[in-house]
């Protein structure tokens, strides 16, 4: 894929934080867009704001991909309005900062139906399309927690490690088809998802949610199969390569304990 303008590009994850972002700068560009997410009222919103601001058409439809048959409910749905996609991003997704045992196995169940199973169907649906036209585009919002092993972030990393192996591995298959899976890895961003994953991120850099979507779309329009945002990102995810994994473990693991263990100290005060 060369260029933005003209093609349908489906975001879920779209009603705030980086998918917000990647549906503002997808509609500068000039795309058709297709916004998905649980809240219908706020992609109605957002679809009005970008329909004002860029003449751009946007198809908005509602879904919860946590549930199992959503992935396949929202193609069908796609389908029917006879569009089809050449650039999905799969953004969608939530994380937890807790020591393991004090969230609910349905809170991880759901975490990873999300974060990895309505990933993989949805790259499943669409790539058939994108084969058949030669050419298409998917981003796969992973995390620069991907590269190490991550404790009191346990589950969230390790989807988020799966997204990485497995865009990758998909890259392999399908770029020399005309199809480019590209890893994108942002590190703290300035979203919603703190709160949601309980985060202390006090006195941590953060990007801004329309450097990640950027970034995104940039390094996927350069054919690359992964991008770490932001250089003392990239450092941060490199610098474990360097030592041996039981040293990353315990660094990871000190950090961690400090800032999970102050959230809990501070929501009994």
């Amino acid at each position: 894929m060369k260029s933005i303008n003209g093609k349908v590009a489906l975001i879920t994850g779209a009603s705030s934080g980086i998918g917000e972002a990647f549906a503002y700068k997808l509609a500068e560009m000039g795309a058709i867009l297709v916004l998905t997410a649980r809240r219908f009222d706020k992609l109605q919103e957002l679809a009005l704001k970008l329909n004002e601001q860029y003449g751009v058409r946007v198809f908005v439809f509602a879904a919860d991909l946590i549930k199992k048959d959503a992935p396949e409910k929202l193609y069908d749905q796609i389908i029917k309005e006879g569009l089809t996609i050449d650039l999905l991003i799969n953004n969608a997704g939530f994380g937890k900062w807790t020591n393991f045992l004090d969230e609910t196995i349905e809170v991880y169940e759901n975490m990873l139906e999300l974060n990895i199973n309505a990933l993989v169907k949805l790259t499943h649906l669409f790539i058939p399309a994108m084969l058949k036209n030669g050419s298409g585009g998917i981003i796969n919002v992973a995390s620069t927690g991907a590269f190490q092993p991550c404790p009191y972030v346990g589950v969230y990393c390790a989807s988020k490690s799966f997204v990485l192996a497995f865009s990758e591995a998909l890259y392999g298959e399908y770029h020399k088809k005309g199809i480019i899976i590209t890893a994108l890895c942002p590190g703290n961003t300035s979203t919603g998802f703190q709160s949601i994953a309980r985060a202390n991120t006090r006195g941590m850099n953060a990007d801004t949610p329309e450097t990640v979507a950027h970034m995104g779309i940039k390094s996927m329009l350069k054919g690359k199969s992964f991008k770490i945002v932001g250089f003392t990102n990239y450092l941060t995810s490199f610098i474990p390569r360097l030592f041996p994994r039981k040293t990353v473990i315990n660094i990871v693991s000190n950090m961690m304990h400090k800032k999970v263990n102050e959230v809990v100290i501070e929501g009994v005060a």
